[in-house]
């Protein structure tokens, strides 16, 4: 009978073991998926390359949980329902494009989708576009969104490099090009040159639209101002080879072949050969520097020019100077 407490002894010793080692056991398995379970959330994910990928509006969480897994940013989606769950961060997921980086962690993409900070994109409208032009250039952005039911009149948007979201509306960014013009042109006529022969700041559009056609050179842009100016105060015609191209383009601002001497009697208030003054609006939306020009344009006695085969152009005085630098940009677009 003595042996049977020594017994006891010993099963309640090799329980405690057992227990002992089960505890443990689980306690390390918890320690393993705890700490694997922060690696799937706080190290690199599984994405290869950078990644752009869409969010559209009024997804669920778990619909945004199915996005980054099927786009790679994520192994599966339920690892951000665990992680958005266990964070409390559900309400705060934004709709939007992101772009996620190659490896990005779990916990900074959930980041990322909470700050909102969405790809931007930008669009660069070149000076001297027409409205029709400029609206063209903004149906062939794909990240934009609506229609454009109405051109805006020419001379009336400032061309820049505008940015914006996915699904801004191209009539908002339109908007935005109407209130800089309107913005930049009252403040350089405030500025303007005294004694000039504008009356009001949209004959100063006018006005720019025509040096903004004429040359591309921006250093030129003063003195070919200055031209049109001196014209004006002598009541001479402009004269202008882009006002005709204007008026034959039914103001699309191009046209597939040269003007010929017969376009020069056409019969149009934008044809400056024919009318005197100014034409009755705009032929591009011209640029800051254009604008610039025309309100503080250079003071000099030109009153011709001609393109010089540099890219730039001859300036002169008299019509018989004005001849002889025809006479030579001819030989040089004859290749004599």
């Amino acid at each position: 009978m003595s042996g049977q407490p020594e017994n006891t002894t010993k099963q309640r010793r090799r329980w405690l073991w057992l227990t002992a080692a089960l505890f443990l056991g689980l306690v390390a398995a918890g320690a393993a998926a705890a700490w694997i379970g922060w690696q799937r959330y706080a190290g690199p994910g599984p994405l290869a390359t950078d990644t752009v990928l869409i969010i559209p509006r009024g997804t669920g969480v778990q619909g945004i949980a199915r996005t980054l897994a099927d786009g790679g940013v994520t192994r599966h989606e339920w690892d951000m329902l665990v992680a958005v769950r266990l964070r409390g961060d559900g309400a705060r997921l934004r709709a939007g494009e992101y772009r996620f980086a190659a490896g990005i962690s779990l916990e900074q993409a959930i980041d990322l989708v909470i700050s909102g900070k969405t790809v931007i994109h930008r669009v660069t409208v070149p000076e001297g576009l027409t409205s029709w032009q400029i609206v063209e250039l903004l149906k062939a952005q794909p990240a934009m969104a609506g229609e454009v039911t109405t051109i805006p009149a020419d001379g009336t948007l400032l061309p820049e490099t505008y940015h914006f979201l996915r699904d801004d509306a191209r009539s908002a960014v339109l908007a935005r090009m109407g209130a800089d013009m309107t913005q930049v042109l009252e403040r350089l006529w405030a500025e303007r040159a005294p004694d000039l022969p504008l009356k009001t700041p949209a004959e100063a559009v006018i006005l720019a639209s025509i040096v903004e056609k004429e040359t591309g050179v921006a250093a030129e842009r003063p003195r070919v101002a200055g031209v049109f100016i001196n014209r004006l105060r002598l009541g001479m015609r402009l004269q202008s080879d882009p006002t005709i191209i204007y008026a034959l383009s039914d103001a699309r601002g191009q046209i597939d072949r040269d003007l010929t001497r017969a376009d020069w009697r056409l019969e149009s208030p934008y044809n400056t050969y024919m009318v005197d003054g100014l034409p009755p609006g705009p032929i591009a939306n011209p640029g800051l520097l254009s604008l610039r020009a025309v309100l503080q344009p250079e003071s000099h006695k030109y009153l011709y020019f001609v393109a010089d085969g540099t890219g730039g152009h001859a300036f002169a005085e008299t019509l018989e100077q004005h001849n002889r630098n025809v006479v030579n940009w001819r030989r040089v677009r004859d290749g004599g």
